[in-house]
């Protein structure tokens, strides 16, 4: 079992799988409905409305609909977009044990304590029919995936199948509505609507669930009596086929996988089993310690199935779906179907090469999972967990290249790991003795050699390397030399890809990605939170890649985005310009096409290529809050202006890459004051006295104007402040600017007129201006203030600036490249017309 996710909580009574989206229902014990994506492993939303435990739920098909049937007696239907119940079906009249939408009528069938089955029609939110007949508790009732039957399982220890089909011709013709009305009576009792087809009798005990097969006429039940039954049906009769023995105590739940020939059934014996239909066999068991297993479910699209327990759920797989390949030169070897194939990347062609018989195996994971190639002796190596851990080498003959029709030997051996590491030489990982073996092509040891470090696999690391991985640490080691090149601590680390020419290889694990150079010297880590699937490098040493949901980049420096979303998991093989091939879960071969743009962008910006940049500005459609974010961060303000239309952006990244003209335009489109100080304080950094003036200005900044007007030495403007300071009556402000004019009666008249007559006097005195200081002395009489004996007064004269007008080039802008924005970019594309 591959478990893909688990929760905890109380006990998991009904579980149900969307059809499109990686979501999955659990009905609690506790009368919660939790919804969990189970890929990000996250909790959506919760619904708590039922009074009781809620034993089953289930998802519409196409509508955002989920209904659900608890203790309470009620059947209720939700809307999970709206985050509510729509509204409540009411008629059992004792515990819902199961719900479940029809996948094309407007139907719900619930099974119910009651020891009735009954069919509502959520469109109209009435009964339509009730199916009477068992004579103990209803434990589950399901239609057929196709066909007009329901089929239902009661601890009378029967399974029931009812024809439903004229309940699907009433329903189609409203003329029969009058016809419904005068069968109202036998409709209740099952008579007109729903028909028993057949009483299926062979449990011996109380029957707890049955589930029609996807696509064949076979029905499977398991019961008290621990049993898991098959039955066969067709038009007139039914009967059982076979008994499945094993588990040990009730069986809770049983159903046939949606892709692959097998029965998977759970117990309170707290076991899950796998059966194979056809030999009638058990495949495998999982056991928890502690749970008992109530419930099942099946996705219908997807290889993975949800089991529900006392403490809570799991979301597991089978079997693993990677398909087992190697990359060599414009050629790629994978297997599928018991075959190796062959596939060509110029030309898309498949061919199957050779045939890998394989017995009928008794367990699951049989397939292969590793596969290593060596070209020039044509020879394939394919590793698979049969026997605890086994290869089996083919050298293929020229001459039966693309038939595949000839059954060719293997050479087989146990080990877990094998790779080739020279044209004519592969290594084993004997595990047991943490050792090497280096074969040849007879299969025959010709060198044994023990590792450095406890190994459990071992990867491909150039010819006559290998990259050894433990648990938490991987080494490369020189088989030649026996010398470890180089050493890395990571987290356990699933499948090694390495760049075109050996230089650098992507390490990669569940939910991160480590990338070195060849001898393990870190570069950089990426973390995801989605599992990462696979990975390819493109010809610009760019790292693709993709996690369940995305395909990715990785630029050399680490940073990383998003290419495009996908719908199913894919397994890159190979990156060849703005085409991803790839292998899909089915083993299909499949290209890709990609928008390359934005990566490319990165990486020449990364690589300081800036006439590449400036062309794809100029062509490409970049644009996005993220690039622009991405530009600023990385110290690119400049470049990231030639996407940016919003005004307050531009003139922030304006200010940050000095670009004064294009921080006036927006200043004078934003026209805030405060946008106007901040153009003043970069104006004034970069010595351009004119924007300076002009922000002041705008922003009526007086002080600042005048000061600005003294260190110029405009004595002229200078004056028209004093005067405006006057208009304005501002005392202070007219003080300041006589002080900086050196204007003395312009001083002592503000002094006099502001009532601080000693000062004027003084000030007067001073500066000899005698009139004013004996007309000054007269008006204050006894209180004229002395003046200081010995001092040598001086008069306060601004100096002379060094520079009388224009900017000071206080700190030198070069124009870059980028410099300019989109208005220049449009300009110069004009002047070229």
């Amino acid at each position: 079992m591959l478990t893909k996710f688990e929760t905890k909580s109380n006990r998991v009574k009904g579980l149900s799988f969307h059809t499109k989206r990686p979501w999955i229902l659990a009905s609690l014990h506790s009368g919660v409905i939790q919804l969990w994506d189970y890929r990000m492993g996250t909790l959506i939303d919760r619904f708590d409305e039922h009074d009781g435990p809620v034993r089953g739920v289930h998802f519409h098909m196409s509508q955002p609909l989920f209904v659900s049937g608890g203790d309470d007696y009620k059947i209720k239907v939700w809307n999970y977009k709206l985050h509510r119940c729509l509204f409540t079906l009411l008629g059992h009249l004792d515990y819902i044990r199961t719900v479940q939408f029809h996948h094309e009528h407007p139907w719900i069938v619930s099974a119910s304590d009651d020891q009735t089955i009954r069919i509502w029609n959520w469109q109209s939110r009435t009964c339509i029919s009730v199916l009477t007949g068992h004579n103990h508790y209803v434990m589950c009732a399901s239609f057929h995936p196709k066909e007009d039957l329901v089929v239902s399982a009661s601890l009378d220890q029967t399974v029931r199948v009812w024809d439903i089909g004229s309940l699907k011709k009433k329903t189609a013709s409203p003329a029969d509505d009058i016809l419904r009305l005068s069968h109202m009576n036998t409709d209740l009792f099952g008579g007109v609507d729903a028909v028993v087809k057949y009483v299926l009798e062979g449990h011996d005990r109380g029957v707890n669930w049955a589930a029609f097969h996807p696509t064949l006429p076979l029905i499977v039940s398991g019961a008290d009596d621990r049993q898991v039954k098959l039955w066969r049906m067709n038009d007139t009769k039914a009967w059982e086929v076979d008994t499945l023995r094993g588990h040990v105590n009730n069986v809770s739940c049983v159903m046939f996988h949606a892709k692959q020939d097998i029965i998977v059934s759970n117990s309170e014996d707290k076991s899950i089993r796998v059966w194979d239909v056809t030999k009638r066999t058990g495949l495998q068991t999982f056991r928890r310690e502690h749970d008992r297993f109530w419930i099942l479910a099946v996705h219908p699209e997807m290889n993975i199935l949800a089991a529900g327990h006392d403490s809570g759920m799991i979301v597991f797989k089978l079997e693993r779906e990677r398909p087992a390949f190697a990359v060599s030169g414009d050629s790629l070897f994978y297997a599928k179907d018991r075959f190796i194939r062959n596939f060509d990347f110029p030309t898309q062609r498949e061919a199957q090469v050779i045939p890998i018989r394989r017995p009928g195996s008794t367990s699951l994971n049989q397939s292969p999972r590793t596969l290593s190639y060596s070209p020039t002796e044509n020879a394939v190596l394919i590793c698979s967990d049969v026997d605890g851990g086994s290869y089996e080498l083919y050298v293929i003959p020229k001459d039966s290249f693309g038939r595949g029709d000839g059954s060719l030997e293997a050479r087989k051996g146990v080990g877990s790991s094998a790779i080739f590491v020279a044209r004519n030489r592969f290594a084993v990982l004997d595990k047991g003795n943490n050792q090497v073996l280096v074969k040849n092509l007879k299969n025959e040891v010709v060198k044994k050699s023990g590792l450095p470090v406890p190994t459990d696999a071992i990867f491909y690391a150039g010819t006559g390397s290998l990259l050894c991985r433990s648990e938490d640490r991987v080494v490369v080691f020189d088989l030649q030399q026996r010398l470890v090149l180089g050493d890395l601590q990571t987290p356990f680390v699933k499948y090694v890809v390495w760049s075109n020419d050996m230089e650098s290889v992507a390490l990669l694990s569940k939910h991160s990605i480590i990338i070195t150079n060849k001898k393990l010297v870190h570069k950089c880590t990426l973390h995801e939170t989605i599992r990462v699937k696979s990975g390819a490098w493109d010809e610009n040493g760019v790292f693709i890649y993709t996690t369940l949901n995305h395909i990715k980049y990785c630029l050399p420096n680490g940073d990383s985005g998003i290419i495009r979303t996908l719908e199913v998991p894919i397994y890159i093989t190979k990156v060849s310009g703005n085409t991803i091939f790839c292998l899909d879960r089915d083993g299909k071969n499949k290209s890709v096409v990609i928008d390359a743009t934005e990566y490319i962008f990165k990486l020449s910006l990364l690589r300081k290529r800036y006439d590449h940049v400036m062309n794809m500005i100029r062509n490409s459609q970049l644009c996005g809050e993220a690039m622009i974010a991405y530009l600023q961060q990385k110290g690119f303000p400049e470049v990231a202006l030639h996407f940016v239309k919003d005004e307050k952006t531009r003139f922030n990244l304006a200010l940050e890459s000095g670009n004064i003209q294009i921080a006036v335009a927006s200043a004078k489109e934003i026209d805030d004051k405060d946008h106007w100080y901040r153009l003043g304080v970069e104006a004034l950094r970069q010595g351009n006295a004119a924007i300076v003036e002009y922000a002041y200005q705008r922003t009526k900044n007086f002080e600042r104007l005048s000061f600005l007007y003294l260190v110029n030495g405009n004595l002229e403007k200078l004056s028209k402040m004093l005067k405006i300071a006057e208009v304005k009556n501002d005392v202070m402000g007219q003080f300041h600017n006589a002080l900086y004019l050196g204007d003395i009666q312009e001083r002592v008249k503000i002094l006099e007129n502001a009532g601080h007559l000693p000062l004027a006097y003084i000030t007067a005195s001073v500066h000899g201006l005698q009139d004013v200081a004996e007309r000054l002395a007269a008006e204050l009489g006894d209180d004229v203030p002395p003046l200081p004996v010995d001092k040598n007064p001086s008069l306060l004269i601004p100096p002379t600036p060094v520079m009388c007008g224009g900017d000071w080039p206080l700190l030198r802008v070069m124009k870059g490249i980028f410099d300019g924005g989109r208005g220049a970019v449009d300009e110069e594309e004009e002047g070229a017309e």
